[in-house]
């Protein structure tokens, strides 16, 4: 590839200035070329060497007001706000109508937070300067950052209308449009923008991912296959791609979207993942199997991996090889609730009651407070006659759900399984309160309860109030 020659006379002054620092002789450098050198270290994060060039740049031209605004841009990155602040000032003195004074002075008003005054500034930099676009690209940012979001995107628009190729603004839109809800409006926006600018591979990408967050899954993709006829390696848009697909349950392209990631980059557990999900719904339960263990093997701290091996396995009624591989994963990652879960429910399967009531107290204990969780392990408890146990649970599980009937009536079985009648009637008072209907829990967890005449004259004499 030919550099043009701005290009080559860039890099011919970074070797010759890097050249200069190597053998310590003093070249000289016009203004510009300093700017360059110096933007281009501070761009590449070395500070140190920006710093070295501007005192060179600045002994060889010391009225410099390019160099001077630079050696600002210096002090507000080093966080000097007064000294840049000082120096701005003798700027203004000598230039009051340099646009990258007031954009300087704004940058350090937005330093201090001070975004309103950072965005009046910028106002006055629109009347001097021949570059709209950024300056309506700052003042967008300032907006957001007082989350000001319809002002910030109406500067961002402005932004686009002066420069169709800033992505950056681009990205911002709608950023902006989806904060505010505004969905359909973006998408119509978007539409208007492709029509200035039909191989922006970003746009089109963007409109896929509105239209596919509107649930829109056909639009999606013909949008994001705009978006990979432009640019057949974007990464992006093959995978949100494959998304779509796999919302339509068009599970054999989905699969192809997913394999051209992997092509473009390094496989990701993620899109192993989702390959396997979908040979599963085509019923290619060996090749769905292969991608979920490619899919630990790639990612061993991915819980949806082992959840996705271990589920399979549960679904084909092999609890075994379950309990084999959520045992490996609780190897990896002992304190996660959903393995402790999978762990309990499989061996509540296999009949193994005392360790699925332990998987559930760990479920627990780590963070699932779900309501099934909760009545799994009472239910285990109350299997195995820990009826104070399974009270205590359950008064706990109250807390968070306070007005639950399920929760109620099994406190009622289980004071009534004590002996407690006062506090057995209580609760089950409560319980037909919250869902009469619901009563045939009592029968179906505390037949013997169920059963006692004293329990069923209590619950006719509740119906007939």
């Amino acid at each position: 590839m030919q550099l043009s020659n701005e290009e080559e006379d860039y890099n011919l002054s970074l070797s010759k200035f890097e050249s200069m620092l190597k053998t310590n002789k003093v070249l000289f450098f016009d203004s510009e070329e300093f700017e360059e050198i110096i933007l281009h270290y501070l761009d590449m994060g070395k500070s140190a060497l920006a710093k070295k060039a501007l005192k060179l740049a600045l002994d060889q031209h010391p009225k410099s007001t390019g160099l001077k605004l630079v050696q600002v841009e210096m002090l507000v990155y080093d966080d000097k706000l007064e000294l840049a602040e000082k120096l701005l000032n003798e700027l203004y003195a000598i230039e009051p109508t340099n646009e990258e004074i007031y954009i300087q002075k704004a940058n350090i008003y937005s330093k201090r937070d001070q975004h309103e005054k950072a965005v009046e500034l910028l106002k006055i930099a629109l009347q001097y300067t021949d570059d709209y676009a950024d300056v309506y690209n700052l003042i967008g940012m300032e907006h957001l950052f007082m989350d000001n979001f319809e002002l910030a995107k109406q500067n961002f628009i402005k932004c686009l209308e002066e420069d169709l190729e800033d992505q950056s603004a681009l990205y911002n839109v709608v950023y902006c449009f989806e904060f505010l809800d505004q969905n359909q409006d973006a998408i119509v926006f978007l539409n208007q923008y492709i029509d200035k600018n039909p191989y922006s591979e970003i746009a089109w990408h963007q409109v896929g991912r509105l239209h596919y967050s509107e649930k829109e899954y056909e639009s999606a993709i013909r949008a994001f296959d705009y978006a990979t006829l432009i640019d057949d390696e974007f990464l992006g848009a093959f995978m949100e791609k494959a998304k779509a697909y796999e919302r339509l349950k068009m599970y054999k392209e989905a699969i192809e979207s997913y394999e051209r990631t992997i092509e473009l980059d390094d496989p990701t557990s993620y899109a192993l993942l989702r390959i396997g999900k979908c040979y599963e719904k085509l019923g290619d339960k060996a090749l769905a199997l292969k991608y979920f263990n490619q899919t630990v093997h790639e990612d061993p701290l991915l819980d949806k991996g082992w959840i996705a091996i271990t589920d399979f396995y549960v679904r084909q009624k092999n609890y075994q090889k379950a309990l084999f591989y959520v045992n490996k994963a609780l190897a990896i990652d002992n304190q996660n609730k959903n393995y402790w879960k999978r762990y309990a429910s499989i061996n509540k399967n296999m009949n193994s009651f005392e360790e699925a009531e332990f998987g559930y107290r760990k479920a627990v204990e780590f963070g699932d407070h779900s309501l099934d969780t909760w009545l799994f392990w009472v239910d285990i408890l109350q299997y195995l006659g820990e009826f104070e146990s399974a009270i205590q649970t359950l008064l706990e599980a109250s807390e968070y759900f306070p007005e639950e009937n399920a929760i109620e009536y099994r406190l009622a079985g289980l004071y009534f399984m004590l002996t407690d009648g006062t506090k057995a009637k209580f609760h089950l008072s409560n319980g037909m309160r919250l869902n009469l209907e619901n009563v045939i829990l009592l029968e179906e967890l505390f037949p013997v309860v169920w059963a006692k005449k004293m329990v069923q004259n209590y619950i006719s004499k509740y119906k007939n109030l």
